[in-house]
Formats: C-alpha cells, structure tokens, sequence
C-alpha cells in the first residue's frame, strides 16, 4: 500500500515537473512596437538546454566557400560548427571578443563542438538550429535583415581571383570531424574539399608555410579562400582537384523513328 501510494506521489510529481518545464521553455510575447531579432519566437522541438554547455570568448568566424558563417572560433582553441542557414542570425546576433554560451555535442578526440544553439552574453541574444528554412521544423520564411547590421554587407561578398601565403595556425573541420580546410596567422580561411584536404595533409599543420591560389570571398567577417592550387612555396604549387558540381538532368535521346529511316531495298 505504502508503494502504491509512493509511486502515485512520484507520478504526480513528475507531472507537474513537466509541465512547469513546458511553461519554462514557452517564449515571452513580443510587447507592442518592439521588432524581434531574425529567428525569435521558433521554439524548437528539443530544448536544447539539456546538452552539455561550454562558456567561451568568440575569436573568430568560419566561413564557407561562398561565404557563409559555418561556426566560430573560441579563444581557448575551441572550434564550433554551426550549419549554414544560420550565417545571417549570427551575424546579427554574436559578436567577435563577446562571451557566449554554446550548447551541444562534443568531439570525442578533438576540440570540436556541434552547437544547437549559442547564446551571446553580451546581448543576451540565443541562435537555436531549427532546421534549415522553410522545412517542417521551422514553418517561418526568411528574416529581412537590419541595413546597419553587418548582415547587409555579409549578403554581397566581394568575389575575385587571389593568392595568399602565411603560416597555418589550425585545422579546420566539418561537422563529422574530416579536415576541410586550415585557418592563417593572418585569419584567412583556406577551405579545401575533404579527400583533397587528406592529400595535402602536411601543407595544413599548425605552423607550416603555404602559398594557395584559388577564388577569394572577403566580406565585412573575414576572407576566405576556394583553394585551387597549394603548395610551400609559390614553385612548389599543386593543383587541387574539385568535385564536379550537380548540374541538370540530362534527358535521354529518343529511340530513332523507324518511319524516318532508309527504305529497305527490294528483294532481287
């Protein structure tokens, strides 16, 4: 009886935990005039609140290829991947030298963190990965982005042919942990295809004189390389072969009209 009792007890009280927690998690209304930040008022489907956190000092952003933050670069050597379609919230939203708060999943052997979401001490503003726009996760269109935010000259990089050398400071990564590329002393991002970034392995170790080639992005958050050729030197300089990138579908030749062929010879 005394169990019965204990159980029913816990019962309850797990109850009410869980609903004081979905009230917890409801976001405040907007109060009237106020605009929210590009990506406020989507609460997602896990709190992300549950994973391990980790304070840090932002010192850099990532970019991709075409310019896109993917992550951040903490101060104590952390690297945090982010996906894509968040580039424009974080750059409204975190700022380099604030601290922040990251919540999400951590590489085993390397300094390496899978964020579902970063929260900017400073402005008390949180990025929450809901899912790319537009999909089931995330029902709401794009956010306009402020003109006075660096978002507006973040949306239009300057884009031309480029050669940089330095001294690499670190390796970068993708999300699963495969080498994609290696940052400067200067904060140049070289970003390289993975199988390619495996060839040229010990071009990208800390501390290693390169010279690269290729596509440059520089936006208002730091520049980035489409590496096309690396080497240690400009002599020494290899070509780095890229996937070929999807194109349409090609439809296939129709079979010939037998109609339309020559006529066939009479017997003799």
């Amino acid at each position: 009886m005394i169990s019965q009792r204990k159980a029913a007890s816990f019962g309850a009280s797990a109850i009410v935990a869980i609903g004081a927690s979905a009230l917890a998690q409801s976001p405040p209304e907007p109060s009237a005039g106020q605009s929210p930040a590009p990506g406020a008022g989507q609460v997602p489907l896990y709190d992300p609140r549950q994973l391990p956190a980790q304070r840090g000092q932002v010192q850099q952003f990532t970019l991709t290829p075409r310019g896109d933050i993917d992550g951040l670069i903490l101060t104590d050597g952390t690297e945090v991947k982010t996906p894509p379609h968040l580039s424009t919230e974080i750059a409204y939203s975190i700022r380099l030298g604030d601290a922040v708060i990251i919540h999400g999943l951590r590489a085993a052997a390397l300094p390496l963190v899978q964020a579902a979401s970063i929260t900017d001490e400073a402005t008390g503003r949180t990025v929450v990965d809901n899912g790319p726009r537009g999909s089931r996760r995330d029902p709401g269109g794009p956010s306009a982005p402020s003109p006075a935010s660096p978002v507006a000259e973040l949306a239009s990089p300057i884009r031309g042919l480029a050669v940089v050398q330095g001294r690499v400071r670190r390796r970068l990564h993708g999300p699963q942990g495969d080498v994609n590329g290696a940052l400067l002393d200067d904060g140049t991002v070289l970003r390289l295809p993975p199988p390619e970034a495996y060839r040229f392995a010990a071009l990208l170790l800390p501390g290693q004189a390169v010279v690269a080639a290729g596509t440059e992005v520089a936006a208002v958050l730091g520049k980035v390389l489409e590496v096309q050729q690396i080497g240690a030197s400009r002599e020494q300089l290899s070509l780095v072969e890229t996937p070929p990138r999807p194109g349409p579908a090609r439809r296939p030749s129709p079979p010939p009209d037998p109609g339309l062929g020559p006529p066939i010879p009479p017997r003799p």
